[in-house]
């Protein structure tokens, strides 16, 4: 812990490659006056109707009142990540016949082309449009060309676009017909906390609408999903529907599925969790295990950690003599942990910290890992195990695209020997992780060095590990400090140190998230007693210090649906577990502020 992160940056080398490209891209020419017979083909190509007739990527587009060109609504578009937030719309045409493709646009790369064309695909584009300009590009059929796909987009990571009267004028083709609907909905894959599902493609569709329980949940445009936070043990009612420019199929035939019933959490309720200095001291002081308050329900023993970065080889110790004059002796600490255990308490060994650096890149190390941090656990009769990974432990290789099936050795072997720890202690094991926000939360934008390259490889790193073990995960505590800002689900940047940071980056955890914008690849939510809220328990103890005021505004908010401020949460979750702190040691240098703030809270 302790170390400031900032959200991933395209290099200057990447940025250079897509300006080039951009350049490359700008084909589209000003063409000539449609004939007087033809007509705009175009369905709500001002918006007027919201988004009628459009297909956004990644949730990307939305009607908006204002600015607009013409009329009382406009188009508004905002590039995430690997998307670019393209909208588009299927358009029926006339085989060998000229069209005029015309939309007024706001924005920095603003793009418009159509693709399909049956010739040459055109495009055209604005570099900057600080107010409303025309962008106009033409072409031709092809023989056998009956439809065209029309579309506006942005560029990779730059901020939102407009665009409105949007026209395609010529000869009107034969009307789309409204798809049949899907066939072959089928139910697989099941957690305690999402249902897989699939059906078979429907001709003439471009897209797909998953409803649960008669509400639609997803959007897609292949022939499968994955809907996520379900509660465990619970029967769902899913129907499908496909979806063209002309409008939607009636829903298919029913099927219902249930999720697992997961795993039975340790009975913490609502939890307060906090790290002990152990190894170490620092400005905060020594604090035996004895002398740790009855306020924290969890105690996180912080380090164990590794004889080398690879070897896997986990050591735990106390703090010396020489730099922790008080620590006690071993036979009192071990006992004092049976003590803790005798009232409730759990007791975890935390793996890694700023400078515990742990990769597990080979099988070899994978093993030691398990064999090592079993000897700590057992000689110490501790209650599982706490993986606080950071710096450079966890890291995606190139390629490695899809946190559900993950390829980097060292992302592999950690879910492996976490997996075989767990299967060994069995359902009373406490498993917890305390990732920063990077290596989560800004997994919504980045996901490890993304499609090109260019980005951080460790962005969104723990993501693999934590959707491997959900169903055996007691805690997820992510370091709500030390962080850069972070895009919530609402695709606004939040800036720690205030109720609106934590609100939405624990709204994330809770609700689920397209990683890297693609909806296709949903991060699942995790159940309320999963999550947990990282935060430094002084000003002393980490950057992003939040006032007790601020902390009890957060809890309002997620678990009543009070005091949310600006942000608004896509539910309400009284389960919550608590709160997590660095450190108990800095809580009590700072006389008890963060523990007493928690105590004080009434969670009914």
């Amino acid at each position: 812990m302790d170390r400031t992160r900032h959200p991933a940056l395209r290099s200057s080398l990447f940025a250079a490659l897509a300006a080039a490209t951009l350049v490359a891209a700008g084909l589209g020419a000003v063409a000539p006056s449609a004939h007087a017979a033809d007509t705009d083909l175009m369905r709500n190509g001002g918006f007027e109707s919201g988004l009628d007739g459009w297909s956004c990527t990644a949730n990307s587009g939305a009607p908006v009142s204002s600015p607009v060109h013409s009329g009382t609504a406009a188009l508004k578009a905002t590039p995430a990540g690997s998307d670019n937030a393209q909208c588009s719309q299927t358009v029926a045409v006339q085989p060998n016949s000229t069209y005029t493709l015309s939309s007024w646009v706001q924005g920095s790369y603003v793009y418009l082309g159509a693709s399909g064309t049956g010739t040459t695909d055109v495009s055209t584009w604005t570099q900057s449009a600080p107010s409303w300009q025309q962008l106009t590009t033409s072409f031709k059929t092809g023989a056998s060309t009956t439809s065209v796909t029309v579309y506006t987009h942005g560029w990779y990571g730059t901020a939102a676009y407009e665009a409105d009267d949007v026209t395609l004028t010529g000869p009107g083709g034969a009307p789309v017909q409204i798809p049949a609907a899907p066939a072959g909905l089928a139910a697989s894959g099941a957690t305690s906390s999402s249902i897989g599902l699939s059906w078979s493609p429907v001709t003439g569709a471009t897209g797909y609408t998953v409803y649960r329980d008669g509400a639609k949940v997803a959007s897609v445009s292949g022939t499968s999903a994955t809907v996520a936070g379900l509660a465990p043990s619970t029967s769902y009612a899913f129907q499908v529907t496909a979806t063209n420019s002309a409008g939607e199929s009636p829903k298919s035939a029913t099927v219902t599925a249930a999720t697992t019933g997961g795993t039975t959490p340790p009975p913490l309720g609502h939890a307060l969790v906090g790290y002990l200095h152990a190894s170490f001291a620092n400005g905060a002081g020594y604090t035996r295990m004895a002398d740790v308050p009855d306020d924290w329900n969890v105690i996180d023993l912080a380090f164990g950690e590794p004889t080398s970065v690879t070897s896997g080889d986990i050591r735990f110790n106390l703090c010396p003599v020489s730099e922790c004059p008080t620590v006690e002796s071993l036979a009192d600490f071990k006992a004092a942990i049976k003590a803790k255990q005798a009232a409730g308490k759990k007791v975890l060994i935390s793996i890694g910290g700023q400078n515990g650096q742990v990769q597990l890149t080979t099988t070899a190390a994978r093993d030691t890992f398990v064999s090592s941090v079993s000897k700590i656990i057992d000689d110490y009769g501790l209650d599982g195990l706490d993986i606080d990974f950071e710096g450079h432990s966890l890291s995606l290789n190139t390629g490695d695209t899809d946190f559900r099936s993950p390829t980097t050795p060292a992302i592999v072997n950690l879910i492996d020997a976490l997996k075989t720890l767990k299967a060994k202690y069995g359902s009373k094991f406490v498993l917890t992780m305390a990732p920063e926000t990077f290596f989560v939360q800004l997994g919504y934008q980045y996901y490890g060095s993304g499609p090109w390259g260019g980005q951080d490889p460790r962005c969104g790193a723990y993501l693999p590990v934590v959707y491997a073990l959900r169903d055996s995960l007691t805690l997820l505590h992510v370091q709500d400090y030390n962080s850069g800002s972070i895009m919530g689900l609402d695709n606004q940047y939040h800036a720690m140190g205030g109720s609106d940071f934590h609100i939405a980056m624990t709204d994330m955890l809770l609700t689920g998230f397209p990683v890297a914008g693609d909806t296709s690849k949903m991060f699942p939510a995790l159940r309320p007693d999963q999550v947990a809220i990282g935060l430094p328990a002084s000003t002393q103890a980490g950057n992003g210090w939040t006032s007790p005021a601020e902390v009890t505004k957060t809890l309002d908010c997620l678990t009543k649906k009070a005091n949310c401020g600006a942000y608004q949460t896509h539910g309400t979750w009284p389960g919550l577990r608590g709160l997590m702190t660095w450190s108990i040691n800095w809580d009590r240098f700072n006389g008890g502020e963060f523990s007493k703030n928690f105590d004080a809270y009434p969670w009914s």
